[in-house]
Formats: C-alpha cells, structure tokens, sequence
C-alpha cells in the first residue's frame, strides 16, 4: 500500500520564490474550479458544430474562454477552471491576458500594425529596421555566441516555413560551392539548370536531402514533413522526399547511474551519422543536418552536451549545415533563452530555427549561408509586424522578471518532484527528465499514461502528451513553484488511483 499522504506541500504551507510574479499575477485564482468534465456539455456540442464545418484538423479537445482566462488558469467554454501546463503546445509565452502585453496592444503602433499586416517582402513599414534591430537582433534574443557569429535572420509564418525555408537556403548554397569548386560563379545558372528545374529533374532540380533523426518532429509542409518521423498519422499517404534519417540517442535513466553506456549510445548514433554522410556523397549528398535540442513530439527525448557537441564536429567537418530547431524549446523556457546554449559548442550553429513562445516564426543564421540574390527565400508576408510587438513587449518582461531563472527554478523543482513520485511509484512511472520548465515522465503503456492525462484534466490541470507513454509539460514562463506544487499535487493523486 502507498502511503496516502501527498508528498508536496499544500499551498498554504510553501511560501512564493518568486514573489514579483505573484504581485503581477494578484487576479490568477489560487486553484482550479470544475464543474464538470473535459470536454464539458458546451465545449463537446461546439465540437460537434466544428467538425461539420471542417473541424480544425479534428484535434480540438475543447474550447476556451480567452477573456475570462487569467495568468497560468484558462476557463473553458464550459466554465470549468484549469491550471495549464501546455501552453498551448508550448506556445503562451506570458500566460493569458497578461497585463504588459494587454498595455502594450492599445499602443497606436500595435493597433496600426495589426490593421495594416504589410507584404513585408516587397513594402515593409518603414519601422521593420528598427524592429528587426532592436527585436529579432537584440541581444536579449538573438543566439549568444562563444566564436564571435554575427547573426542574419529571416522572420516567417511558423515552425514550419521557417524549417522549410533553411532547408531551401541550405541547399542553395551547398549548390552554390559546388559551383565555386568547378570554378563557375557560384549564383550564375546555367540555362540547362533553369529550363530543367521548371520540371523537377536535374541538375536545376539537385539530387540533395537534409538528414534528420529518428523520433524528430520539425513540421507538417512538404520538405518539413519529410524530415519528421515522430507518428505515423503525420505522414500517411504524403508523398515525401527521400531524404535518410539517422538513430537518436536513447538514454538510460537514471542518468547518473547509466553513463558509460549512454556516452556508447551518442557514439553510436555519431557514428550512423557520419556513416550516412558519407554514403550520400555519390547519390544525393546532404546539405544540411536537423536536430532538435529536445525531440518533443517524438516522446521527450533528451541526448548530453556531449552529443550535441561531436554532432557540431561532424557537420563542421563535412561543411553540412547544422540546423538547431528550436521551436519547441526556444525562449526562455529550457532555463536559457535558447537551449543549444548549454552546449557549449565548439562553434554556432549554422541555422537556428525558432517560433512558438516568440509568437512569430523564422531562423537565424550565419551570413555565409546567406542566398545570394533576390526572390529565392520569399512569401507575401515574410512574418507579422503585430507579432514582433508582441515579442517585443515578451522580451521585457522576460528580462524584468527574470523569467529565464524562473524557468530554471521552477523546472529544477518539477523534475525533483517527478523524481520523488518515480520513486514512490517504480511500478508506474520512469524516466523522469527535463531542462528547465521542458519537462517529461513515462507511464508503463500508451492506455495508462492516457488515462492519468484525462483524470488529471478533469481534476483541472492540463498537461500534454508525446512519444507512446509520455506525460509532457509546456507552461507559460510565469508558472512559478506555487503552480508546481499543484500541479505534482494533482499528478500525485491521479497516479495513485491507477
């Protein structure tokens, strides 16, 4: 028999570390409020409605009440209160209705960007230098460096434009040395190279691909979608390039105890990669490497510094681009504003991909990898004005507030948490792993782990899913060690009765 007392204290008994955001955040409620269960009577007929209209992809699990919602606590259509540890699949930097960001949107510069969305490509507003300067390129933002990279960056719609595009951007410029090698301009096209591109065939069309890894996850457009392999729904029946992918690690844990043949694991797969470098040379070379510094979608998984580090080595080696998807784990929330940041790599990453809780997609990279020429990485609206306000306002607060240290905090005392019930509960959870508010655990099957999902959101806390028998966190940057308490509280109770 477990004991049946709550190994976290209540509310009442733990005092806030981090007492500016609980000023802030003074009409958050203190608990959640249910009253009936997820989806409620309201959110499950306007499903209904949804579905006979298209249905929004079919994934909607219920609706939200966005203006009645409050700091880390959304309410539903059904007034039901709930404690959101997803984020809106990672996405809510600054929880609801946050009251610096509610300011900043009545700003006559909000409001006119929002009414006036630019085709930022061909007619930006004359404000976009100083918002790209000071924003996107700021150093509150822009990827800290150790060899002295100078970032470029090129806003888009989302995580998935913005890995659609480095992957074009990549392959341009792979082409573009090759051309160097044989002692051509390098951006002069052959006439052969442009009658055949207009019907997909080479070598206007080159025989190149991008490697990615097993598990990975980097978006749902075509190029994008060929390179992600975390669940079968994603891909079935879509065509796709065929591009190679290569093992991600698959670390033991406790990590403590399992060293030795975790350091093989990341040699192994180390290994594939270069094996696959190598063999493409003579068929359809690759242009550049994809990683994610956490594969979220394909089940939470993490690799060391160490292999982010010889994955550098590699791809420097090879002259492939290494791409770092931070969509998922970029902004603060891993405990640093961008999570390759504690890898102490030998150089910067060729691309960082980014989107997410910078409400705006895009990538930054290293000049060199620049296309040169106009047109060739190009959409009507290049990203959204509106959207760089609003990160903008995101990046204050963020440093105001310590938001970084936050995250870190509150993550160190979530996977202490998830530590202590893995070890109340051997039978039934493992593998407890996290950087900063980026957390995860593991149930024994798909069918327990969803069910401990329903029960908690029905006990008004949501949490998400991933992989086969993940239970995964994605909070707002504001979820502070008072809403861990609750939280691990609720978790606690909802694994108990399974």
């Amino acid at each position: 028999m477990f004991q049946q007392v709550s190994l976290f204290a209540t509310q009442a008994e733990e005092s806030e570390p981090n007492e500016k955001l609980s000023r802030v955040y003074l009409s958050e409620p203190e608990l959640p409020k249910m009253l009936t269960k997820v989806p409620g009577p309201l959110s499950s007929r306007m499903k209904s409605e949804l579905n006979e209209m298209g249905g929004m992809g079919g994934a909607v699990n219920f609706f939200i009440n966005v203006e009645a919602s409050r700091g880390n606590y959304l309410v539903d259509a059904d007034d039901n209160m709930l404690l959101d540890g997803f984020g809106h699949i990672a996405s809510l930097p600054l929880g609801y209705n946050h009251p610096k960001l509610m300011e900043a949107s009545q700003s006559p510069q909000w409001q006119s960007a929002s009414v006036h969305r630019s085709a930022l490509g061909m007619f930006p507003p004359t404000e976009l230098l100083q918002w790209t300067r000071d924003v996107l390129l700021s150093e509150s933002m822009a990827p800290r460096t150790t060899d002295g990279t100078e970032w470029m960056v090129q806003p888009m719609l989302c995580g998935s434009s913005a890995n659609e595009n480095v992957y074009k951007a990549a392959c341009m410029a792979y082409r573009g040395r090759q051309r160097e090698k044989q002692g051509l301009d390098a951006n002069a096209f052959s006439s052969e190279e442009e009658e055949s591109c207009m019907v997909n065939q080479a070598p206007g069309s080159p025989q190149l691909s991008i490697l990615s890894f097993a598990g990975g996850f980097h978006g749902r457009t075509f190029g994008a979608l060929s390179t992600t392999h975390s669940k079968a729904i994603h891909k079935l029946d879509v065509p796709s390039f065929d591009w190679p992918t290569a093992p991600f690690p698959e670390l033991k844990y406790p990590l403590s105890e399992n060293i030795d043949a975790n350091f093989a694991e990341e040699e192994r797969c180390i290994a594939a990669v270069q094996d696959v470098l190598e063999a493409r040379l003579g068929t359809s070379p690759v242009a550049a490497v994809i990683v994610e510094p956490v594969q979220a979608e394909g089940g939470d998984n993490h690799a060391s510094a160490h292999f982010f580090r010889r994955l550098r080595e590699v791809t420097a080696e090879a002259g492939v681009a290494m791409v770092v998807d931070e969509v998922q784990t970029g902004v603060a929330a891993s405990g640093h504003m961008w999570a390759h940041e504690a890898w102490d790599l030998p150089s910067a990453p060729d691309f960082v991909s980014f989107s997410k809780k910078a409400q705006i997609g895009g990538y930054y990279y290293q000049p060199k990898w620049h296309p040169a020429g106009s047109y060739r990485v190009f959409n009507t609206w290049m990203g959204d004005p509106a959207k760089l306000l609003a990160l903008e306002t995101v990046l204050k607060v963020v440093n105001e507030d310590d938001l970084i240290l936050n995250a870190k905090t509150t993550g160190a005392h979530l996977l202490e948490g998830m530590e202590s019930l893995q070890a109340v509960f051997p039978n039934l959870l493992s593998r407890a792993r996290g950087i900063g508010t980026i957390c995860a655990i593991d149930l024994p099957d798909s069918a327990t782990r969803d069910r401990v999902h329903a029960n908690m959101r029905d006990r008004g806390v949501l949490i998400g899913l991933c992989g086969e028998k993940s239970l995964r966190l994605r909070p707002s940057l504001i979820f502070t060690h008072r809403h861990a308490e609750h939280l691990l509280s609720v978790m606690e109770d909802c694994v108990r009765e399974v």
